[in-house]
Formats: structure tokens, C-alpha cells, sequence
């Protein structure tokens, strides 16, 4: 399983993932937060519809696709936690209407 190699900090935020409501370390990726609170699939593959999660964890493979406050294709191993922070694993296949997210 996933650990963070990271020195948590003192200070706790809450965020929302998946509809779970989640405690996290302030300054902690949501890639880290989402694999420490057991939530490792990031988005669908857009033609297959596979699961699909962080693969490089710094920003040049895409994988880790959520969404953030409601603004999908978020980089979840660039993006830091904040409190009240809502994260939603990704669903933009060719079937659900990408053509609605902007792609």
C-alpha cells in the first residue's frame, strides 16, 4: 500500500472524496490523500472505461485525472489538498458526453 514518504504536517483539512468525508495532512497532494484513505482510481479510461490511477505520481502521464470543486481534468499528483476540498473520481469516457466538459 501506498505511504507517504512526507512528514505529515501538524495542521488537519478536511476534504470530500468520492462523497466520504476525509481527513488530510495541509500541503499533501489529493493523489496522496486519495491513496491513503483507500481511493486509488482516478478516472475511466475514455474509450475502454478501465479504471485508471496515478502512474508517474509527477505530472507528465495524465492518469490521475479528477475532479476538483467541480473542474475536471485535475492533475491529483500536482494539486495540494485544501480544506473543504470536494474530489470526484473522473467519468469523461466517449460515451458520457465529453463533448459537456469542455474536451
Amino acid at each position: 500500500m501506498f505511504t507517504s514518504l512526507r512528514r505529515p504536517s501538524s495542521s488537519t483539512v478536511m476534504v470530500t472524496i468520492n462523497g466520504q468525508s476525509v481527513p488530510a495532512h495541509a500541503g499533501q497532494t489529493v493523489w496522496a490523500a486519495m491513496a491513503l484513505a483507500g481511493q486509488t482510481v482516478t478516472r475511466q479510461a475514455a474509450l475502454s472505461g478501465e479504471d485508471r490511477s496515478a502512474f508517474c505520481a509527477m505530472g507528465v502521464c495524465f492518469e490521475c485525472m479528477v475532479e476538483i470543486d467541480g473542474q475536471p481534468n485535475q492533475q491529483a499528483c500536482l494539486r495540494r489538498v485544501t480544506e473543504g476540498m470536494t474530489i470526484q473520481t473522473q467519468n469523461i469516457t466517449e460515451h458520457s458526453g465529453a463533448q459537456n466538459h469542455g474536451l
